[in-house]
């Protein structure tokens, strides 16, 4: 084993060995992959996972990482066998509301690029013979179908190696990562030290022990998964061939099926989670089979197993030949974790990702570590999205459970989680409450979409109320539409209190702040600038304002859930030479957002400093005395009125909301939410970061 490496992978799984690759492929050399199982059946979910590829997803992050997936496995072969067979996928719905978010999900495929369509019953029957004519229809993609994870696995490997680029170890335990100076250094293991100053840990479930080494929390929890392949069905007599009948899903009944030959896989998430620490996983030497599988828990299964049998009667009464609890990891929020962790520097994850994605991982991992860029916007998949309570083990568990008894709902875009709740209160979160506060959750805070103290405003604007129906009107209140009206004619109060604030202070923070953003920041103290940050081939990396209130004084204003991500990506590109200081002073700071035509004459009522247009112009920043206290009040508006951001610290804040409420009540001041807040900023036209701005996106 070499004693230095360009970079040592953890993990020779799928994830791993798709890495490499597209690193060899890339032109790296040098690179050491370890594993301390075999290889290439490392034990883990590539060796036991039956490898479906369904490509059709919500987020288009997750629907492009699949099809470049399959576009990978499909280049592969190994020993002259095909390492992906596209034999179609198929969906199936038994109700009239499955059939309906097919057609959505069909609809945002073919949005991605996918051949993806609506059929009937009979069509699906035509593809699989053996399903029930009680379906009501079904939503098909043509090129979704089987990967040989294994096979995959060594195809690559055996590229890497032909390549003089890579070499792989079998039975290689790590036993520690060697960080110095904030940056891995490192690798121990049972078989001698490897130097390196890069790690990526594609460790599967595994993956919190190899986090822990480092000391980070990788936000994920190994759950135990029932899945069965029957005996050989009469139906099915004399069949050898791999697969031929598309892959096959029931979400109604939380379930995927496979034919494979004569017989037929069933998997079902039908069942309460069946959560493993990652400290209780086997090892090697004391797993009856493989580490990542389980006993069979029976009980768990036989609702999945009546569901099969309604939906292919074959499957009724046939018994079952092999039978497993799979062990595979869910996250926070579905998505996998990846990217390099700003707390040590070199140290780099991609974990959580199923064999569905796990080739277009490898290629955007490549990429973001010899480019510096991945070419997909992987923002959704970042490890910089999570905060500081996303990775305690109570919410790793909470979350992730939630997210397997979830894994096939229908789940409106809107739709919130029910827990863990109530982590970050604003202070006016108490006045929010007595309106009638609808409360949506972002970053951990508590965060209004309207009032329902605000519904008597719908008499006043009969004429102009909006309407939406069915699906379109879940999560969603006519009173939404009232505050953004009230908003537009009068003055609301908008609870911006969760935005990121970051102070930049030191000698060269005009000089840093130049460097790292599109917009000029030379300018007069008082001047609020917006601006975008741009990663090296001009993608937006940041959206944000930078207030000038200082000589060697700035403060950046950006979204709440984006917070960690932009702090992130300026402390990496500000020198670290101690001359500039950042602080995240969000916990210490409220912000009201005071918008309408009204507010300047609310404005005036309760302090006494000139907020005229002349005295108070556009894109400036002034301390204002409202009430005896004293405010940063910006003069800016996402919503495209006249207003202003008033800041204050965050023990102030019920005072500050209760004076500009009692100064407002002539003026009809209301109190709005945040689904008036995106309505107005849409109808104005600006843009948010993550949904119609991101890396793919230039200036």
């Amino acid at each position: 084993m070499k004693g230095q490496a360009r970079i040592v992978i953890i993990g020779a799984g799928i994830v791993g060995c798709s890495t490499a690759f597209h690193l060899a492929n890339l032109g790296w050399k040098d690179i050491v992959v370890i594993e301390q199982g075999p290889i290439f059946e490392t034990g883990g979910s590539t060796s036991h996972a039956p490898g479906l590829v369904f490509q059709t997803n919500p987020a288009k992050t997750m629907c492009k990482l699949a099809q470049d997936t399959v576009a990978i496995y499909s280049r592969l072969e190994l020993d002259g066998q095909p390492c992906y067979y596209p034999i179609g996928g198929i969906e199936v719905a038994w109700t009239p509301e499955r059939l309906m978010e097919l057609k959505r999900r069909s609809s945002s495929g073919r949005a991605y690029g996918l051949d993806s369509e609506v059929i009937s019953a009979n069509e699906s029957i035509e593809h699989i013979p053996l399903l029930s004519d009680k379906i009501l229809g079904a939503m098909f993609v043509k090129n979704d179908g089987i990967a040989k994870a294994v096979r995959a696995a060594e195809a690559m490997a055996n590229y890497c190696r032909r390549k003089g680029a890579a070499e792989f170890h079998s039975h290689t335990q790590v036993t520690g990562i060697e960080v110095t100076g904030g940056r891995v250094s490192g690798v121990e293991t049972d078989k001698g030290r490897i130097k390196t100053d890069l790690i990526l840990s594609a460790a599967g479930i595994w993956g919190p022990r190899i986090g822990r080494m480092v000391g980070i929390t990788i936000p994920q929890n190994p759950m135990q998964h029932c899945y069965a392949e029957t005996a050989p069905l009469p139906e099915l007599e004399g069949r050898t061939e791999e697969v031929s009948h598309p892959i096959l899903r029931h979400q109604d009944k939380s379930m995927y099926l496979r034919q494979e030959a004569d017989h037929y896989g069933i998997g079902s998430y039908r069942h309460e989670p069946l959560l493993v620490e990652a400290d209780d996983l086997l090892s090697h030497d004391e797993a009856l089979d493989q580490p990542a599988i389980m006993p069979f828990t029976r009980s768990h299964f036989e609702e999945g197993r009546m569901a099969a049998g309604e939906l292919i009667p074959a499957l009724k009464n046939v018994g079952l030949a092999y039978k497993i609890n799979g062990i595979f990891s869910f996250t926070n929020d579905g998505f996998p974790i990846l990217g390099e962790w700003p707390q040590v520097k070199g140290f780099w994850s991609a974990e959580a990702v199923w064999i569905t994605h796990a080739g277009g991982v490898g290629k955007a991992m490549a990429e973001w570590l010899v480019e510096g860029v991945p070419t997909l916007d992987l923002h959704e998949c970042d490890v910089t999205r999570f905060h500081p309570h996303h990775l305690t083990k109570s919410y790793i568990a909470a979350r992730a459970a939630q997210n397997y008894r979830e894994v096939y709902d229908i789940i409106h875009p809107l739709q919130q989680m029910e827990k863990p709740r109530n982590i970050r209160l604003s202070p006016f979160h108490q006045r929010q409450q007595e309106l009638g506060g609808v409360f949506f959750e972002a970053a951990g805070w508590e965060r209004p979409q309207w009032h329902q103290a605000n519904e008597a405003l719908l008499d006043e604007i009969a004429g102009d109320a909006a309407e939406r129906r069915g699906w379109e009107s879940k999560y969603w209140s006519p009173v939404a539409g009232a505050e953004h009206l009230g908003a537009r004619s009068r003055v609301a109060m908008f609870d911006l209190t969760p935005f990121t604030k970051i102070e930049v202070t030191g000698g060269t923070a005009l000089e840093s702040l130049e460097h790292i953003t599109s917009n000029r920041m030379d300018q007069p103290v008082g001047r609020i600038t917006y601006t975008s940050m741009l990663n090296h081939k001009g993608g937006i990396k940041c959206d944000l304002t930078v207030t000038r209130l200082g000589k060697d004084k700035f403060m950046i204003i950006t979204g709440c859930g984006s917070g960690i991500h932009d702090m992130t990506w300026i402390r990496a590109n500000m020198p670290d030479d101690n001359s500039v200081q950042l602080s995240d002073v969000t916990s210490a700071m409220t912000c009201i957002g005071l918008w309408g035509p009204n507010s300047r004459e609310l404005l005036s009522r309760v302090t006494p400093n000139d907020v005229s247009n002349e005295a108070f112009p556009y894109m400036s920043a002034q301390e204002i005395a409202v009430d005896g206290l004293t405010c940063l009040a910006f003069r800016i508006s996402y919503v495209g009125e006249l207003g202003w951001e008033i800041y204050a610290p965050v023990e102030t804040g019920l005072h500050l909301w209760d004076t500009l409420w009692d100064a407002g009540q002539s003026l009809g001041v209301l109190a709005a939410g945040g689904a008036a807040f995106d309505s107005l900023r849409l109808e104005k036209g600006y843009r948010l970061w993550g949904n119609e701005l991101h890396t793919e996106f230039n200036p």
